[in-house]
């Protein structure tokens, strides 16, 4: 009887983005009429609008916010959701548009994500495994956080990038343009943002390491070593402008990334062609070429080895980002919330143990693919640990894995027939091994209030909120640093601070004058011309002692206790606008 004809893998992978699509819409869809998800977002939002309103390319300033502010994102997301926004606005009008537009584009991005992600695990266990993954990227509700309807900043597409990156990675022993793509996708990853730093760094130590180990591996680190100059090269002539050519930073695409992966990526290419030596010999070439590379990257910007927060003011960090959500180690986030830790942890820690089963195996112990997926995953586990936000990395570079650990577990258990092995595979998917692991530990006790989710009152967030603030002369508001961007995207008025790194004085000046005492608090806020002092919530000024709280002017406003060189302003809606008076 001849074998019964499998689907094409494309049709199957078309099918489950499908699924996957249709569940986030019914999940979210009300949601984007309502808000704008997050502070990102509306600040992406209202990038987008000045860039498509006349703003230059280069010009990354955004005018709105009274201390200055040159924004460190990538004009290439702007550029994909103006392409969008102008596909839909075709059919639909200015507002539907943009609310379409918000909605399709994260979710345009998780077909990348999960066709890389079942490309790794193809390459470790074969086409079974990939289906798997398949099953587990379908059910894989923790994976879906930066994908959903609304989330219109950087994170969706960085994170579809570093796994089509570590996928082309592990194919390059194999696929002789591989690493060529891995070198492509690396400059193009570093021009959207250098969050997904680690897991690119991981892709190139995998084909310096193999180039020493293996000298057959010299052709792909040739290859890839070239493609990484070239696209580093170009990403940086098209986001950098010809005014910051000579800048250093730490937290975007400059001069000095541009030379640390041209120094290396050519370096790379040109040991790989012309040396065939000893593996000492290769070795030694490696180690000369990042050395040379890494000096060079210090020498124009030293402070950068301190990471990409590097060049920030340290006063900010406890009063605003040791508190955002995304910032807090993993240790930290289960000690006060532990079931939101546990939910986040699982399907990583599954992964782990899988990766040291199938590390038992000889086999995939000296496979090249094996090792660089299993290199990458760590990665991101490691910085998951370190701060939250890499959680979603750790989830789709773990899937892989977890899919190759289903096929022998298959076979352990002797399941030969479609059913019971759906059956398994549905019970390591992401969702299900998450919920199991939290209906555990709180059937144990361990779970109590989750303290995770914003402190701050929701309706604060939501677009109607801001809709009165809108309709009074334009000024500058103080308010929440967290409320900055979507008063820049929800009304015409400019703000004291947003939260970003990269205003730091501004937000140590905003919080400074929102705990310190009214008579301080006016003069504070005259040196930046605040027009507007609006509140919401009940959220306090972090790091102030109950006696400086309740002296502060926060207080004092939510008293009712308003200082004379304060008018309030009657408006509709939770926030509480007082005009300041000349």
């Amino acid at each position: 009887m001849p074998p019964t004809r499998q689907p094409t893998f494309a049709l199957l992978l078309g099918l489950a983005w499908l699924l996957v699509v249709i569940q986030l819409l019914a999940q979210n869809w009300a949601e984007t009429a309502l808000t704008l998800s997050d502070t990102d977002d509306a600040m992406r939002l209202a990038q987008l609008r000045d860039w498509l309103g006349g703003q230059g390319w280069f010009d990354m300033n955004q005018r709105r916010v009274a201390s200055g502010y040159e924004s460190h994102w990538s004009r290439l997301i702007d550029a994909g959701l103006g392409g969008t926004l102008w596909v839909f606005g075709l059919f639909a009008e200015p507002a539907m548009a943009e609310r379409l537009m918000r909605t399709v584009w994260p979710m345009l991005w998780l077909l990348p994500t999960m066709a890389g992600t079942c490309a790794i695990a193809w390459r470790i266990a074969g086409r079974e495994a990939a289906i798997v993954a398949l099953l587990m990227a379908v059910i894989g509700l923790p994976a879906f956080h930066q994908f959903r309807p609304g989330r219109i900043d950087h994170h969706n597409v960085q994170i579809a990038l570093s796994v089509l990156a570590v996928a082309a990675t592990v194919w390059s022993d194999r696929v002789r343009w591989a690493a060529v793509a891995a070198g492509a996708v690396t400059g193009l990853a570093m021009a959207i943002g250098l969050e997904c730093l680690p897991y690119l760094a991981v892709c190139a130590a995998a084909f310096a390491t193999r180039y020493v180990v293996v000298a057959k591996g010299a052709q792909a680190a040739s290859e890839y070593g070239l493609a990484l100059a070239a696209s580093s090269v170009a990403a940086f002539f098209v986001i950098v402008g010809p005014d910051r050519w000579t800048r250093g930073v730490c937290d975007e695409i400059a001069i000095n990334w541009v030379a640390l992966a041209v120094v290396g990526g050519t370096g790379l290419a040109l040991a790989a062609r012309f040396s065939s030596g000893r593996a000492f010999v290769r070795c030694t070439y490696a180690l000369i070429i990042g050395t040379a590379a890494t000096a060079l990257f210090l020498m124009i910007e030293p402070r950068c080895l301190r990471g990409p927060y590097a060049m920030m003011d340290a006063a900010v960090w406890p009063i605003w980002l040791a508190h955002v959500r995304e910032m807090k180690p993993l240790l930290l986030l289960m000690a006060e919330s532990p079931l939101t830790g546990i939910a986040i942890a699982t399907f990583p820690a599954a992964a782990l143990i899988a990766a040291l089963i199938l590390a038992r195996t000889h086999e995939l112990r000296r496979d090249f693919g094996f090792l660089a997926a299993t290199a990458a995953f760590v990665m991101a586990a490691v910085t998951a640990l370190a701060a939250v936000k890499s959680a979603s990395y750790a989830t789709w570079l773990a899937m892989p894995l977890v899919a190759a650990f289903a096929l022998q577990l298959f076979a352990a258990l002797r399941l030969e027939r479609l059913a019971p092995r759906v059956a398994v595979g549905v019970l390591l998917t992401p969702a299900v091994l998450s919920l199991g692991a939290v209906t555990i530990a709180n059937a144990a006790g361990i779970g109590r209030e989750d303290n995770f989710h914003r402190a701050e009152t929701p309706v604060c967030f939501q677009n109607q909120s801001y809709a009165a603030l809108a309709q009074i002369p334009a000024g500058v508001v103080a308010t929440d640093v967290n409320y900055g961007p979507f008063v820049l995207a929800l009304t015409p008025h400019a703000v004291l601070t947003a939260p970003y790194h990269r205003l730091a004085p501004a937000i140590v000046a905003a919080h400074r004058a929102f705990a310190a005492p009214p008579e301080q608090a006016r003069g504070m806020l005259a040196a930046f011309q605040a027009g507007y002092v609006a509140v919401c919530g009940a959220r306090t000024p972090d790091g102030l002692s109950p006696a400086e709280r309740d002296a502060s002017l926060w207080a004092r406003l939510q008293a009712g206790a308003v200082p004379d060189w304060l008018q309030p302003v009657p408006l509709p809606g939770p926030f509480a606008v007082y005009r300041v008076k000349p």
